[in-house]
């Protein structure tokens, strides 16, 4: 029977090849879950910081790289600026090719981790440190490392959002726009692998590959709560529109879904498909540059109520609502909140992003984005 250990929620079931897959099951606790608030801005606030922080960065030569899931006075403050908007992987590789001292990271803390272990001489700071994921809370460096330890003889694939330690512990770091690439290359060596931390993603890897993986049981909260049978219904209201699904999603949507992508792919999606409405099944903070995009799209939230649904966080990341302009400012007034990764884990989880970064060397512009 199950039972608890370090706080995490140990479980045997039965995969769908024929050994057993020990999975560790990890639920936040409400209480560790904060509420999405949206910073609050007046027009006249929002010039004066914004002229404030465009003074900072260029005082400081610094760039402000932010995530697509960041509210959209950071995305177009970036954009203004000289900075970068996209996934965390290629935020932290727009770092390392700028010649900026400081990267100012808009987005949560494993961002900030990737951008100082890619750029180790750069000095990085976030606007908030509180700002977390719940994939990474849920994949504990100490309970995964034993459990890699209890399969010494599968490879380590961890997905982009997790701390550098669990990084430093795997031998491949993937991005949702990778993963399937990645793991089908391991099944063609015969590897059988690990996979930490997302259960929904780990799923639809393993069906579009049939490799054989043990899947850790992490889920992001913003897009565990997208909901099959109201997706179902609301289709029915939108007969025509085509369904953007990120694979973090539960395989209810997934299975509704003309494309699974990553967040760029799903921005390139709603440019390119030949459809007027599109279904969204990602963190609404993508919206911004999807409207960017194609102007004259009409973009509809997927469903996260419903019979089931706790509507927790309700399609945007409460930690992600954690970055603003009065925060960034700040941080550029103090230089509080640097992130600093001690040098052997980083050393460490260097090499598994390495290997992602040597196999997808040749692959078309834009097949490594999309790790969240």
């Amino acid at each position: 029977s199950p039972s608890l250990f370090n706080g995490i929620k140990y479980a045997i079931v039965l995969s769908m090849t024929a050994e057993a897959t020990i999975n560790r099951s990890y639920s936040l606790p409400k209480e560790q879950i904060p509420p999405t608030v949206v910073e609050e801005i007046g027009d006249e606030d929002r010039a004066e910081l914004t002229q404030k922080i465009k003074s900072q960065l260029k005082q400081q030569n610094a760039v402000l790289v932010a995530h697509y899931y960041t509210e959209p006075d950071l995305q177009v403050l970036a954009d203004e600026t000289g900075g970068y908007v996209s996934d965390s992987l290629d935020m932290a590789r727009f770092g390392y090719e700028s010649d900026a001292d400081t990267l100012v990271v808009c987005g949560v803390k494993f961002m900030g981790e990737t951008a100082k272990i890619l750029n180790p001489e750069k000095r990085i700071l976030m606007p908030d440190l509180n700002a977390n994921c719940s994939l990474d809370l849920g994949c504990p460096e100490d309970a995964f490392s034993r459990f890699c330890d209890d399969h010494p003889d599968h490879v380590v694939v961890v997905y982009a959002n997790t701390s550098a330690a669990v990084k430093a512990r795997a031998d491949w770091m993937v991005t949702s726009g990778s993963a399937v690439d990645v793991i089908k290359h391991l099944v063609a060596e015969g590897k059988k692998i690990i996979w930490a931390p997302d259960k929904y993603l780990g799923d639809y890897v393993q069906k579009e590959t049939g490799a054989e993986m043990l899947i850790w049981q992490g889920a992001c909260i913003v897009h565990e709560e997208f909901k099959g049978k109201e997706l179902e219904a609301l289709r029915e209201h939108h007969p025509d529109a085509k369904v953007l699904v990120h694979p973090e999603s539960p395989g209810s949507v997934i299975a509704q879904a003309d494309l699974v992508s990553s967040t760029t792919g799903i921005i390139q999606a709603v440019a390119e498909m030949d459809a007027k409405e599109f279904i969204v099944a990602t963190d609404t903070g993508i919206f911004h540059k999807m409207r960017e995009a194609a102007p004259d799209k009409i973009l509809i939230e997927a469903p996260t109520a419903g019979k089931s649904a706790t509507c927790i966080s309700c399609a945007h990341c409460p930690w992600m609502a954690m970055n603003s302009l009065r925060k960034l400012s700040r941080v550029l007034d103090t230089g509080d909140n640097e992130i600093f990764v001690e040098a052997d884990i980083a050393q460490r989880a260097k090499s598994s992003i390495q290997r992602l970064l040597d196999f997808t060397a040749n692959k078309p512009a834009g097949k490594l984005a999309g790790d969240a």
